[in-house]
């Protein structure tokens, strides 16, 4: 089992954002969030909460165009610093999913931390990818993030809404179930010997 830290610390810059992120996978969901847009930040803490990550974002971006590259910019760091975190995957679980309500939404997410990405993500209501949430936040980004994270993370993901009619709900449980299974994923099994695949590497 490594006893390497599992922590990773990034940086990226364009000419559309700036990321300074932060991460510690064996954490106690400390977050300290900053990605000047205020329902990201509520989705952001409550995925470090869930998760047992401790994650510190700053961020600044061409917000006055639409919050889209900041949000997309923080998902590619956030998977980035998770794969980077992750090491060489020896001991970890792997594989993770839970089912998670949030009042009249409930949303499932199974996570394999694979090294290969691929996301599944359906379910929502129609309409849910137009609506802005909080006033600023469109539906649409919730997937553009889970593309982010599972592309530049290496990890395989299913996010199946279930049910839901208030917008803010569905994205919320969205985001807890995902950490919730991601949470499972990357603990530390004693029971693991070296890396849990047949291949040898993940």
């Amino acid at each position: 089992m490594s006893e390497t830290p599992r922590i990773a610390s990034l940086q990226r810059e364009t000419s559309e954002s700036s990321i300074e992120l932060s991460l510690n996978l064996d954490g106690t969901g400390v977050a300290d969030i900053e990605s000047t847009v205020p329902f990201y930040d509520h989705l952001l803490t409550a995925f470090a909460k869930h998760s047992l990550t401790d994650l510190t974002v700053r961020a600044r971006g061409d917000i006055e165009i639409d919050v889209h590259h900041t949000v997309e910019d923080i998902g590619i760091v956030l998977g980035q610093a998770i794969r980077q975190a992750l090491g060489d995957k020896s001991g970890i679980s792997r594989f993770g999913d839970a089912l998670v309500p949030l009042d009249e939404a409930l949303v499932q997410a199974v996570v394999d931390i694979s090294g290969r990405p691929y996301l599944v993500h359906q379910g929502e209501p129609a309409g849910f990818e137009y609506h802005l949430i909080g006033g600023h936040f469109t539906g649409s980004m919730v997937r553009h993030v889970f593309e982010a994270i599972t592309v530049h993370a290496g990890l395989t993901v299913h996010v199946t809404v279930l049910g839901g009619r208030d917008p803010h709900h569905i994205a919320e449980a969205e985001f807890k179930a995902f950490a919730r299974a991601f949470r499972q994923a990357k603990a530390l099994d004693p029971l693991v010997s070296g890396v849990p695949s047949t291949k040898g590497a993940l």
